[in-house]
């Protein structure tokens, strides 16, 4: 469970977030909705401990962020998977090399042959393993970054913007992995977007937030007024 309580932060005198109230119960999919510059990338950044509130508490399964040491920081930022607008792939390394990079990077090598296969298949790119980052369209690009989300079984999966460059038809295969992943898998899904499509098929619980206060928090709603 995610609960953020009385969460303010403030840059240089100036209110990014103002006393955000809102809690994610395990399993949820949830997205946070709102112009650009509203905060949402902002809760993502504090999330992941990159961030720390002004005032206020942020808490992942009862445990307060602010306590963490840095190495209780490392542990806990592998429990959570991160899908990013722009890919954020390593140019000189193949799909394989890509995903199989966070478990090089934690001692986990005998792990990668077994896990790193798994993956690619549930994205469905087994077959351009062997591919750079350059020779992929955008929506491959965007399911290699969704694999390496993948890589410690997080319990939470956080993607910031998901479906922002793509195309209509692989924004629906992209979506239909988010599906899978948080109705199959059981991951606790908080994503933001601009992308009425998003909306529309995964019909999630809705937090729009409007100058760094939330505005609403709905389950239920109409595609059309939410935006």
């Amino acid at each position: 469970m995610i609960n953020f309580k009385d969460v303010s932060l403030e840059i240089n005198n100036e209110k990014i977030l103002k006393n955000l109230n809102f809690e994610i119960f395990s399993g949820e999919l949830v997205a946070i909705i709102g112009n650009s510059g509203a905060g949402k990338s902002t809760v993502f950044s504090m999330l992941i401990g990159e961030k720390k509130p002004t005032s206020g508490e942020i808490d992942v399964d009862f445990l307060s962020l602010k306590d963490f040491s840095k190495k209780d920081l490392q542990t806990y930022r592998r429990k959570i998977g991160v899908v990013f607008q722009d890919f954020r792939l390593l140019k000189n390394r193949t799909v394989f090399e890509n995903i199989s990079f966070a478990l090089e990077i934690c001692g986990k090598e005998d792990q990668i042959q077994k896990k790193v296969p798994q993956l690619l298949s549930l994205v469905g790119l087994w077959n351009k393993r062997n591919f750079f980052p350059h020779m992929l369209s955008g929506g491959e690009s965007q399911k290699v970054s969704i694999a390496r989300a993948l890589i410690h079984d997080p319990k939470i999966l956080i993607a910031d913007e998901p479906t922002g460059n793509l195309d209509p038809q692989n924004s629906l295969e992209i979506i239909k992995i988010f599906q899978d992943l948080n109705q199959k898998n059981k991951i606790t899904t908080v994503f933001a977007t601009h992308d009425p499509l998003l909306i529309k098929y995964l019909h999630p619980r809705v937090i729009k937030l409007e100058k760094g206060k939330i505005l609403f928090d709905k389950i239920k709603y109409e595609v059309e007024e939410i935006f």
